[in-house]
């Protein structure tokens, strides 16, 4: 999916989200383990549930490495079901990969190839020669890590070298290395003052923005800071929407949330215009 077709999927869906498959077997509703593959019909259920809501789904692929060859057939069986809907959603792998070149080129191949996902989360610590080996598929996307939603991205990211935060740093080098129609940054929803700055530095890029609901991030709070003339937001939330009910009406409840989550959304699309869309 390029630029275009996804600022036309946000135009159209009215929608930013991102829906995040973290499927644990632990916490899906107890009567899916009767099931051959409770997983992938967990998934197979919250995406048939969400589809016309949502513009993207974000597997986080350490749920499924955790279960060993059963949870790559399951990631394997939700890529390919969400692969029928090409149209329709933006795929992301939530591998957080990045090594030296050709291991690189290896998690490229497994996630671009294999899998054939939209695009992959990678860590930008190793620098350029760690991230071009994704670069390198012309049809695909690299979304970096930028500015994490977690407590911990103090440790790092807000260090400082002649007044410049690292994030800003990583931030402003990864431009050198891939356009807006090729590279997303990771921005935490928790800190909305920091997306409104990075926002001046990187305009035209898409952000993914995870961080909404069980991290307290909140959306109009997002929208205002980071929205641009194509969208160039997708808002990830995971546990609050497919975690809505533990019950049978899982489904019906992950709806229920992805609409409540969507609908601050509508007022800041609505003014995108079709000539921003790059041709």
């Amino acid at each position: 999916m390029n630029i275009n077709q996804l600022t036309s999927l946000i135009k159209r869906k009215e929608s930013l989200l991102c829906v995040g498959l973290d499927t644990d077997l632990a916490l899906i509703p107890k009567h899916l383990l009767e099931y051959e593959d409770p997983i992938f019909e967990f998934n197979k259920q919250i995406i048939d549930a969400t589809l016309d809501i949502a513009v993207a789904y974000k597997p986080n692929i350490a749920f499924y490495e955790a279960m060993g060859i059963k949870g790559w057939q399951a990631l394997e069986k939700t890529i390919k079901y969400l692969n029928q809907h090409k149209d329709e959603a933006f795929t992301i792998a939530d591998a957080k990969r990045g090594d030296i070149g050709n291991t690189s080129r290896m998690y490229a191949k497994a996630f671009f190839e294999w899998l054939n996902f939209d695009s992959i989360t990678v860590a930008p610590y190793m620098g350029e020669d760690s991230v071009t080996p994704f670069l390198d598929y012309k049809d695909k996307w690299v979304i970096l890590l930028g500015l994490t939603s977690n407590k911990g991205s103090k440790d790092f990211q807000f260090t400082e070298s002649n007044g410049v935060r690292l994030y800003e740093q990583v931030i402003k080098k990864a431009q050198q290395w891939g356009g807006p129609e090729r590279l997303m940054f990771v921005i935490g929803a928790t800190h909305p003052q920091e997306l409104k700055a990075i926002r001046q530095i990187a305009p035209d890029h898409f952000f993914l923005v995870p961080g909404v609901g069980a991290q307290g991030g909140d959306v109009a709070e997002i929208c205002e800071a980071g929205i641009n003339s194509r969208g160039g937001l997708l808002i990830n939330s995971a546990r609050q929407i497919i975690y809505a009910s533990g019950g049978k009406d899982f489904a019906e409840k992950a709806r229920e949330m992805a609409i409540a989550t969507r609908e601050p959304m509508k007022k800041y699309i609505s003014g995108l215009k079709a000539e921003s869309i790059i041709g």
